[in-house]
Formats: C-alpha cells, sequence, structure tokens
C-alpha cells in the first residue's frame, strides 16, 4: 500500500446493472495506485474510489471508467 490516500467521486450518468456496476468496482480496483472503488446501492450514480495519487491520477481513473462505455464526470474537481 502507498503511503498517500486520496479520494475521487464520479458520476455515472447511465443506469448501470447490478453485474455492470460490480465489473466496474472490480476492474478500477485491479488498477495499480486503486485501493477501493465502490457504489451504493441508495446513490447508484455515484462511484466513491479511494487511491494513491502517486500513481494514478483523478482523470485515469475517469478514463477508465468511460473506457466501460458510460459517460462520467468527476464530482467537486
Amino acid at each position: 500500500m502507498g503511503r498517500y490516500w486520496a479520494d475521487v467521486m464520479i458520476h455515472i450518468d447511465e443506469n448501470l446493472a447490478d453485474g455492470d456496476i460490480h465489473e466496474l468496482e472490480h476492474d478500477l480496483c485491479m488498477l495499480e495506485g486503486v485501493y477501493s472503488a465502490c457504489v451504493n446501492n441508495k446513490t447508484r450514480h455515484l462511484m466513491l474510489v479511494d487511491f494513491d495519487p502517486e500513481d494514478m491520477g483523478c482523470s485515469d481513473l475517469l478514463w477508465h471508467v468511460q473506457r466501460h462505455g458510460v459517460h462520467a464526470e468527476l464530482v467537486g474537481l
């Protein structure tokens, strides 16, 4: 685990099925520097990603989400 910790909220525009959300969470968690990625069942459009900013940037995380064919934006940046 890295020395630094940051988190970012990503807004997902589409209504994803459970399997698609879980696949996206899993794929992000497999990235170097990502500690966790999760969507709360009550706020299914918002994904919280915890990561090491020395290994991964916010724009890189967004790019990986968009590679899944969804429209998404960073929240609060």
